[in-house]
């Protein structure tokens, strides 16, 4: 029976349509996979219109030979074009290989959606869709296994497992990386003691191979981002923004690693611009219950739902040095209840204070420490000054927040100074009552 000429129709009107069919499958993936959101149009519009005039063409072979593809994808009327599989596996080594299964599968969706518009517009029939559909799914199916073999996704031995991936990312971070003597500039480094794990605490049942890391796992010379990351506290519905009450240093929140749902929740935000191994994977781990890593950027418009901690680029050598940083602003920002991403110097004195503890502690001897004799009527003057400072020296402000007349806190205030000898009109005193009072909410009470 031949084949209606509805489908050599469909197919012209699709190929003569195919920077728009490319545009909106650009869109797709971008909008649906966070990995391309990563990866402008410019690199995506040539792999993209490469695989749609591919498929298109496989669907007009067939309607003009009247029949599909024999075989289960080794025929020559599935087979992708060399140069084109060569791409896929460039790519494959800037995203993971699955989100690139994925873009197919999304592909493929708004391709046969666009197809089955143009058949219906043209009268098509059942009897000339569902072979045609039969026919893609095989081909989508083929070049799965042929992407899934050219970037060797999921073959024991292929990669280092995820928890040496971490354990290595967690060396470079925290300066205890050990590089084979042999190596070249863009060779292989190794974890040093207390690094062969992300989590906290020993190792078990390590491999002998722990200590060294394949050959070109990470490009000494490759400039990189490190970062240290957490989610938000989640304040109580309709609750005022405030900064956060004076106590201990705030406690880590527990990001054990994969499989945690919110490891996972800060990868996904992060992953378009995490830098990733020869094997697409991202090099991620975590350190003291934190997730941590390093990315190819500064995230865009992004961490509305994140605290985010970042250093400066820097190459292997430099990247301890630069985590720090990027530690002491997750502090600064996670401290004064911030949400974004920071680095040091962004935040200013406040990062300061967490960088300089030793400076903090005189601060508090010298301007809080009297307030600690009175019990708490000191403790009452102290919260009073705290306010005061929180609300921009708005007295009305402040007392409304501590629920006291003006003049009972005015009166407050002018006891703190007469107590601590400070001058509240005094900028010079002013930032250093500050400073104690923000290392101690930072650091916590001297020990």
């Amino acid at each position: 029976m031949e084949t209606s000429t509805t489908v050599p129709e469909s197919v012209a009107a699709l190929h003569a349509a195919i920077d728009a069919l490319t545009d909106e499958v650009i869109g797709g993936l971008r909008a649906q996979i966070p990995s391309y959101a990563g990866v402008s149009v410019g690199q995506l519009r040539p792999r993209v219109l490469a695989s749609l005039r591919n498929g298109l063409s496989l669907v007009q072979r067939w309607s003009e030979e009247r029949r599909g593809p024999q075989g289960h994808g080794d025929g020559r009327a599935y087979a992708i074009p060399e140069t084109h599989l060569d791409e896929v596996t460039a790519l494959a080594r800037s995203l993971p290989a699955e989100d690139i299964i994925s873009a197919y599968r999304i592909g493929t969706d708004i391709v046969w959606r666009r197809f089955g518009e143009e058949m219906a517009a043209r009268r098509g029939t059942a009897e000339d869709l569902l072979p045609i559909a039969e026919t893609l799914r095989a081909w989508v199916d083929a070049n799965t296994l042929r992407i899934v073999r050219s970037c060797r996704v999921g073959l024991p031995g292929d990669a280092m497992t995820d928890r040496r991936r971490a354990a290595l990312v967690r060396a470079l971070l925290l300066g205890e990386a050990r590089w084979g003597s042999s190596r070249s500039a863009g060779g292989a480094c190794g974890a040093g003691p207390g690094g062969d794990d992300p989590a906290d605490g020993p190792r078990a049942g390590g491999h002998r191979d722990d200590g060294e890391a394949p050959d070109g796992w990470y490009d000494r010379s490759a400039l990189r981002l490190p970062f240290r990351a957490r989610l938000p506290e989640d304040p109580s519905p309709g609750a005022p923004d405030r900064t956060p009450e004076p106590g201990p240093a705030l406690p880590a929140v527990g990001h054990p690693g994969p499989g945690d749902r919110a490891f996972d929740r800060i990868v996904t935000l992060l992953r378009p611009w995490l830098a990733l191994d020869e094997t697409g994977k991202p090099l991620v781990t975590t350190v003291d219950a934190e997730v941590a890593g390093l990315l190819t950027g500064r995230p865009a418009g992004l961490c509305r739902g994140l605290v985010l901690g970042l250093g400066a680029p820097a190459p292997a050598s430099g990247l301890a040095a630069e985590f720090t940083r990027a530690t002491q602003a997750l502090r600064a920002a996670a401290g004064f209840g911030l949400v974004g991403a920071f680095t040091r110097e962004e935040l200013g004195l406040r990062a300061t204070v967490v960088a300089l503890p030793a400076v903090g502690e005189q601060l508090v001897g010298l301007r809080l420490a009297p307030l600690a004799e009175r019990g708490e009527d000191g403790a009452q003057l102290e919260e009073a000054a705290a306010a005061y400072l929180q609300q921009g020296l708005r007295l009305e402000a402040a007392a409304r927040t501590l629920y006291v007349h003006p003049n009972t806190l005015r009166n407050r205030l002018r006891r703190f100074e007469e107590i601590t000898g400070t001058s509240l009109r005094d900028p010079a005193d002013l930032a250093e009552v500050w400073w104690a009072l923000t290392h101690r909410r930072i650091h916590g009470p001297a020990s």
